[in-house]
């Protein structure tokens, strides 16, 4: 995984300025989802013919932030000096609120040395073309139907994928929110650590630029004027039951997006 190069550098990240095109700066969301077609339609021939690894999961992350950028949105990124100290597998643990995570979280921690997985819903593996993208990372699928079955499966596939080198990112909400509830931010990822003795790193991000749809929820319109945030914390070993880190994260989450909100 250390052969993966970043399209950035260093240990923050912020949009360079760059020229907008009339298209992009007109129809924004037109202009990203334009490339972002392209982008999602070479990658599956890719996975057709076997020739999709973890460096082009990478690539077509990277390439999606910079479809993003050309469309106006600013991108900022905070906290990657926590990822450089971190040398063995662990456990990512932040707020959902678009699909754009899912997509750009690759291109910002791979690069570290990290291989990495999903806890995705079974939903997001049948999506058509999609979800071949998602389904080909070998990714632990819940069903969102019983709490209890989906804890036994991110307890034993999750504890299987970190045996394997592989680290986890979860979105503990039950479902994708521009307003974070804490009440609803549950614990499974502590939980999960807790039982392997993994590592937790908590993500706080705000990546309301792709705004949720009104008929189909997963692609609404691009917003620029609105700022992407991702900003990484501190490493925690889990002691105890872990409430104390799980409250850690929940205020690392909560007051990014507060000051994030203020300044935008």
């Amino acid at each position: 995984m250390n052969d993966i190069k970043g399209f950035y550098e260093g240990t923050e990240y912020q949009t360079p300025e760059h020229k907008i095109s009339l298209l992009s700066r007109l129809f924004p969301t037109f202009s990203f989802y334009y490339k972002l077609f392209f982008i999602v339609w070479g990658d599956s021939r890719k996975i057709r013919k076997g020739d999709y690894d973890s460096a082009a999961w990478h690539d077509g992350s990277a390439r999606t932030i910079k479809a993003l950028e050309a469309s106006g949105c600013q991108l900022q990124v905070t906290g990657l000096e926590n990822l450089k100290v971190i040398d063995r597998p662990c456990i990512f643990i932040g707020n959902h609120m678009s699909s754009l995570e899912t997509f750009a979280l690759p291109s910002l921690i791979m690069p570290h040395g990290f291989d990495l997985a999903y806890v995705v819903k079974r939903s997001l593996v049948n999506y058509p073309i999609f979800g071949d993208l998602v389904n080909v990372r070998d990714p632990v699928v819940v069903e969102r139907v019983n709490p209890r079955d989906d804890f036994k499966v991110v307890m034993e596939e999750g504890a299987r994928r970190l045996k394997q080198g592989r680290s986890l990112i979860i979105f503990p909400q039950h479902t994708r929110s521009v307003d974070f509830d804490p009440k609803k931010f549950n614990s499974i990822g502590i939980k999960l650590a807790q039982r392997t003795g993994a590592i937790v790193v908590p993500i706080a991000l705000l990546t309301w630029a792709w705004s949720a749809g009104k008929m189909v929820k997963d692609f609404g319109p691009v917003i620029p004027s609105r700022t992407v945030h991702f900003a990484f914390g501190e490493p925690m070993e889990i002691t105890g039951r872990g409430q104390e880190e799980q409250k850690r994260i929940v205020d690392f989450i909560q007051r990014n997006l507060d000051k994030w909100r203020a300044e935008n």
